[in-house]
């Protein structure tokens, strides 16, 4: 009797743990580390760097393009070609046909006139 219930003991036992639990610690704890976790960092992570980090590169990034980098263009650019290409048909071209034009036609055409005309007049005209 004590050799059957021993028997039982040992074969019942060991194959409750055997069986049994090992089978409840390869299924269960296995799936779960295997699917559960496995799926939340594929899932979780994975959103996370999909959603949060590409609206971080999009938003942000994509602001910045689009914010600073569009100001700076239109700020700076504007502003070069407002004032220094401005200045510099207001200062060169309004100089050069102020000065230059004004210069060659008060000088040159009015010198012109007055020696030319007034050679012939004074030649022809006596």
């Amino acid at each position: 009797m004590h050799t059957y219930i021993h028997a039982y003991m040992h074969t019942f036992i060991h194959t409750y743990i055997h069986t049994y639990i090992h089978t409840y610690i390869h299924t269960y704890i296995h799936t779960y580390i295997h699917t559960y976790i496995h799926t939340y960092i594929h899932t979780y992570i994975h959103t996370y760097i999909h959603t949060y980090i590409h609206t971080y590169i999009h938003t942000y990034i994509h602001t910045y393009i689009h914010t600073y980098i569009h100001t700076y263009i239109h700020t700076y650019i504007h502003t070069y070609i407002h004032t220094y290409i401005h200045t510099y048909i207001h200062t060169y071209i309004h100089t050069y046909i102020h000065t230059y034009i004004h210069t060659y036609i008060h000088t040159y055409i009015h010198t012109y006139i007055h020696t030319y005309i007034h050679t012939y007049i004074h030649t022809y005209k006596h």
